[in-house]
């Protein structure tokens, strides 16, 4: 297919996806509640204010897709995906790269952060994730060999997945169906399979089902939850002590402090254990939380920088509510501020715009740090658990 072909192809496809939300007549007349599915099949619940943010939202993903076509006809036909573009996050040093091909790795590291199109997403995702790269260490048949070594066998995580299936995203008019509940169990399967140390770990359905739906086929679904789980996030996050998650959470904490030290201070004081809302946001990855399209953002410059994003985002949802939270004098009015903002940020570039603009950089190798430090509190804690556990059963 021509260069020009595919542009029009794309052109299609991205006018197909990008409907506008056109709530009815009495909507638009009072601010009532409307519901409508989302550009991954969702089904949405706001007011007519959430629709109109939604209808700008897509015009300036519209806007961004021009954007990646001009890049295309000027710098070639998937530049983006051209081997070593992501080299910077795998620890070249930036004096070995010429500066043409630096040039391109700023670019789309810009292009990234502000959306990737949705006709574009899979194929972007499957390169500077590295899951591309890791897909190609294997033979061809790989997948399907080790969906046939799996049929028919029984272990706890199966057990387990298949009594998530039915829970994973409800109503949703293909995840839940026999069709996307065979899709998803293969996938959790096979990879549960795969890294026996991992299994499965309930949050992971949530994960793979929004991979499946962006990803469009399962093998690109599981390469790229295996490169998620492999690569991408901090090791043990899904393991049965779940340490990871718990460092994580540690790690949160302590840049909570750092960079948004009043509201830190504010939630002692009222005792509120930010792990209250944040564990589900680093387990499920935003899956659960925020409105899909906007998780999608989020995921698209997660895949391409690293674990860090988590922490940006997760701390410019309690920055954007700064004010509203120091006022508040009970847990219960944490929660129910937390949950409102999330629920309807509709406006991934608000979001993004603070994570990345007001809290300030944090470098991988500082992160990297903490957790280090962490880690040895957390397994210690850990242990004590479980030596307590075990004397509880002894006695």
């Amino acid at each position: 297919m021509c260069r020009n072909e595919t542009r029009r192809v794309m052109s299609q496809e991205l006018q197909t996806l990008m409907t506008y939300y056109r709530p009815s007549i009495h909507a638009r007349r009072a601010n009532i509640t409307v519901k409508f599915q989302d550009l991954y099949g969702f089904t949405v619940e706001g007011n007519v204010d959430d629709v109109n943010v939604l209808n700008e939202v897509r015009e300036k993903v519209r806007q961004q897709g021009r954007v990646w076509w001009e890049l295309e006809a000027r710098k070639g036909a998937n530049w983006y995906l051209l081997p070593g573009i992501s080299s910077i996050s795998e620890g070249i040093a930036v004096s070995s790269l010429k500066l043409s091909f630096l040039a391109n790795v700023i670019t789309l590291k810009k292009l990234i952060r502000k959306g990737i199109p949705p006709v574009l997403r899979p194929k972007v995702w499957f390169s500077v994730s590295g899951a591309a790269k890791k897909r190609s260490t294997v033979p061809e048949s790989y997948y399907s060999d080790l969906i046939d070594a799996v049929e028919g066998r029984v272990t706890h995580a199966t057990r387990q997945i298949d009594h998530d299936l039915p829970r994973t995203f409800p109503g949703h008019p293909w995840l839940d169906t026999p069709e996307g509940h065979a899709a998803l169990r293969r996938v959790l399967v096979v990879y549960s399979f795969r890294d026996s140390n991992v299994g499965y770990c309930q949050g992971l359905n949530y994960v793979a089902a929004l991979l499946l739906l962006v990803m469009k086929t399962e093998e690109d679904a599981f390469w790229m939850l295996a490169v998620l789980l492999e690569d991408v996030l901090v090791t043990d996050c899904y393991t049965d002590n779940l340490s990871g998650c718990h460092v994580e959470q540690r790690v949160f904490k302590d840049l909570l402090t750092q960079k948004c030290p009043r509201i830190a201070a504010h939630l002692e004081a009222l005792e509120f254990d930010v792990s209250l809302v944040a564990t589900e946001w680093f387990l499920c990855l935003f899956s659960k939380s925020l409105p899909s399209e906007t998780t999608m953002r989020v995921w698209d410059v997660l895949f391409n920088e690293g674990a860090k994003v988590l922490f940006h985002v997760a701390l410019a949802i309690f920055k954007m509510k700064e004010e509203e939270l120091l006022l508040t004098n009970q847990i219960g009015d944490v929660l129910s501020i937390i949950q409102r903002t999330i629920h309807h940020l509709y406006n991934p570039d608000e979001l993004l715009t603070v994570a990345f603009d007001k809290i300030g950089s944090m470098t991988t190798n500082a992160i990297t740090k903490q957790r280090k430090k962490q880690k040895s509190v957390v397994m210690a804690e850990l242990d004590q658990r479980l030596r307590r556990l075990n004397r509880s059963k002894d006695g």
